[in-house]
């Protein structure tokens, strides 16, 4: 049985990282502070960091879709902590959806299932 999924995504500087998702998103560390690793989670969401110094931001393709009951709220917490963002879009799958860029390029999309 599964029972998680918990995406890892490359960062260059654990503290910029840790910043933007501790003070811009809202999230909190979860777990020991280890060298070169970062485990933040928010209500039942959690995402893990692994230390690439050499990335380049302009090539990182690493990218989560995180489902939420609060669109709105997720998209007005992005703006107001002057997260660059996406419009928040109707798309035809179904899903009201916004999509920020951390600081090493990883792509988070937020989406709301529409009924």
């Amino acid at each position: 049985m599964l029972t998680a999924i918990n995406p890892k995504l490359p960062m260059r500087n654990k503290t910029i990282t840790k910043d933007f998702y501790l003070n811009k998103l809202g999230f909190q560390q979860f777990g020991s502070d280890y060298e070169g690793y970062l485990m933040v989670e928010k209500d039942n969401i959690q995402i893990h960091f692994f230390e690439f110094k050499a990335l380049d931001p302009k090539e990182n393709y690493g990218q989560v879709y995180i489902r939420t009951n609060d669109i709105d709220g997720q998209f007005q917490l992005a703006k107001s902590q002057n997260v660059n963002s996406t419009e928040l879009e109707h798309k035809p799958w179904m899903q009201r959806e916004f999509s920020i860029l951390d600081p090493d390029s990883n792509l988070l999309t937020f989406g709301q299932e529409v009924f």
